[in-house]
């Protein structure tokens, strides 16, 4: 009996057979770009659930693609340091790769579009969810879209909303009280946590609060909450940035109050008796009237597979 291996010219045994079914399994071996997508936002944003989240997947998926990955290379590539997962040494080299193997599979992309985004597009945005959603849109869509010059301002909601300053830009990403009417898209309704730096103690007798100016709605949450129980409670720094607010944290200068959402990988979600639940609020997009509606357009719909 004579062995024919589909799609080749020749002939031969049932070993060769075999054989160069087993080359061709070996030289046929790919890697996920959707896997490897996950691995860089899991390194990039610090953590399973975040990277999650940021993807529109459950935490055990994100697992799942992990170790799918591992068993293909035959390599762990995370470690596991307290309660968090960090990349190791073969992790943050398969990273480096991740990222030019997704760079380029961009380019292709961005190089076959049809039409060419061009104009200018003026951002205002809060400044927790500037540290999250900046570096993939300077990086990611500025690599899309070479030709889109965007002006972006990061400030309080508040202020961002104010009727004088609207007019100042063509899409507000912002937070809403949970109760309050808006003509805004409601991106997602989130929770309010208590945030810090789970290895500094918690005073049980007074609680200090690290918090932005006046105006904050985080703040406002806070103190609202505060004011309903018996527990002491003072403000002992005040920071607009949310860079400040995170160091201030790390010094043991207190707790602050964020959306789930917009935890930064530094700090910890808390629960502590003594500290009362916040409730929820709306993160909504406000899409104003401006000269390049499919730039706006774009730029939405960027944001809206990021806030989840």
């Amino acid at each position: 009996m004579r062995w024919v291996n589909r799609g080749a010219t020749q002939l031969g045994s049932p070993n060769e057979y075999f054989q160069t079914l087993a080359f061709e399994e070996q030289t046929m071996k790919q890697l996920s770009l959707d896997t490897l997508r996950t691995l860089v936002t899991i390194i990039d944003v610090g953590g399973y659930n975040k990277a999650g989240e940021l993807l529109g997947r459950s935490q055990p998926a994100v697992s799942l693609q992990i170790k799918k990955l591992e068993s293909q290379i035959g390599k762990k590539l995370f470690d596991k340091v307290g309660q968090r997962y960090q990349a190791n040494a073969d992790g943050q080299w398969l990273y480096a790769q991740a990222k030019l193997m997704l760079a380029t599979n961009d380019n292709v992309f961005r190089h076959f579009e049809q039409e060419t985004l061009r104009g200018r597009l003026r951002l205002g945005i809060p400044s927790e969810f500037a540290t999250r959603l900046l570096p993939s849109i300077v990086g990611e869509f500025n690599v899309r879209y070479p030709d889109v010059s965007l002006d972006v301002t990061s400030a309080l909601s508040r202020q961002l909303l104010a009727a004088n300053k609207r007019s100042d830009f063509d899409l507000i990403l912002a937070l809403v009280d949970q109760n309050e009417d808006t003509e805004g898209e409601v991106l997602l309704q989130d929770e309010l946590v208590w945030v810090g730096d789970s290895k500094q103690v918690l005073a049980k007798n007074k609680l200090s609060l690290v918090v932005a100016p006046d105006g904050c709605i985080y703040r406002s949450h806070a103190i609202k909450a505060l004011k309903q129980q018996t527990t002491e409670w003072k403000i002992s720094y005040t920071n607009t940035d949310l860079y400040g607010l995170v160091a201030a944290i790390k010094q043991g200068l207190g707790v602050t109050v964020l959306a789930r959402s917009s935890v930064p990988p530094e700090l910890d979600i808390l629960k502590h008796s003594i500290l009362p639940a916040l409730g929820t609020i709306k993160i909504c997009l406000f899409d104003q009237d401006n000269q390049h509606p499919q730039v706006s357009l774009t730029l939405s719909d960027f944001i809206r597979s990021r806030i989840k």
